[in-house]
């Protein structure tokens, strides 16, 4: 299976596949606005603004799976999002990262690229996933590592 054959849904509930994204450098995140990670937000916005016309396509997957810290809906996280952030990336429904209600994206995520002694389970909100043009998961990211420490990263792939 491809990552490109996932169904998702967008923010406003639209679903669709991720093949609108063949042939760009995706960098997939679990997110939640009340994290104490969430100004995050603004780097990987960052990011988005600086690579998007390079091929560079942010995508944001609220989860409220770690302490309560995305109780809203998918409305409200937007707003959020957008309002507190600024956020202008692609965001989608909130899901499930681990357990059997996993979304099945983020179990293929997590086998590409286990974490930390091999890990497959996220540890919490904003674990990142790089993943090049052809559609390759190339690396996980722990939460505590910024997106401005990624960034070198995301240039090789672009």
């Amino acid at each position: 299976m491809s990552i490109y054959d996932f169904e998702v849904s967008d923010i406003r509930g639209a679903k669709s596949d991720l093949t609108a994204y063949k042939g760009r450098v995706m960098l997939i995140v679990n997110t939640a606005t009340k994290c104490g990670f969430a100004p995050q937000f603004k780097g990987l916005q960052k990011l988005y603004e600086r690579y998007a016309d390079k091929g560079l396509a942010v995508l944001g997957f609220p989860s409220n799976q770690f302490a309560n810290q995305e109780p809203g809906d998918n409305a409200e996280i937007q707003q959020i999002c957008e309002l507190n952030h600024g956020v202008s990336f692609p965001l989608f429904a909130k899901i499930d990262v681990n357990g059997p209600g996993a979304h099945p994206l983020f179990t293929y995520l997590k086998n590409e690229a286990p974490g930390f002694l091999g890990t497959r389970r996220i540890k919490w909100n904003f674990t990142k996933f790089l993943v090049d043009r052809e559609g390759r998961v190339v690396k996980r990211f722990a939460p505590a590592v910024t997106p401005e420490k990624i960034e070198n990263a995301i240039q090789k792939l672009l």
